[in-house]
């Protein structure tokens, strides 16, 4: 567990399943094109998905975070990381909320030394997906050092739209 200025980074669990649904909601309600399932879908699932969904902070195959306000508990933010079959140790799931963007907050940055962490026990770096119209999402991934690799990708949600990988050696 981390703390950055009022914010504790850590690893999610089962029992969070509530506040993992709640930010899971707002980032599909927030930007859309970021993730792979709609807010509808997302709505309609039950508990057991959400524990399991929780459970990923702590499974030992991967890595999910969340960064949680200590003031009031609020969660402001989530990044998870698994280890694909063929590209090697994956960045998902990045979020953070609106009103906890910014170099200045720190949060992304937390989230990300968090999850590069991870990787580095399973690589020497770290790839993500990012939707092509995602132009927030690139400057911040490339702010950060990651490349672009060339690779295209139909985006799941819409397969006449692209995502793109971007790679960091770590």
């Amino acid at each position: 567990m981390v703390s950055l200025s009022g914010i504790i980074i850590r690893p999610t669990t089962e029992d969070d399943w509530l506040d993992v649904r709640a930010l899971r909601l707002e980032m599909l309600a927030d930007t859309p094109m970021a993730f792979g399932d709609t807010l509808e879908s997302a709505r309609a699932l039950g508990e057991s998905y959400w524990r399991e969904r929780g459970r990923r902070g702590t499974a030992g195959s991967g890595a999910n975070l969340a960064a949680i306000e200590s003031a009031d508990e609020r969660w402001v933010g989530t990044m998870g990381g698994y280890v694909d079959r063929t590209s090697g140790p994956m960045l998902v799931g990045v979020y953070v909320s609106p009103d906890y963007r910014g170099a200045a907050r720190g949060v992304t940055d937390a989230l990300m030394a968090g999850i590069e962490e991870w990787a580095r026990t399973e690589s020497d770096a770290l790839t993500l997906r990012v939707h092509s119209q995602n132009t927030r999402a690139i400057t911040a991934y490339e702010r950060r050092g990651y490349v672009a690799t060339g690779r295209l990708f139909p985006y799941i949600l819409n397969p006449h739209q692209r995502e793109m990988e971007m790679r960091k050696a770590l």
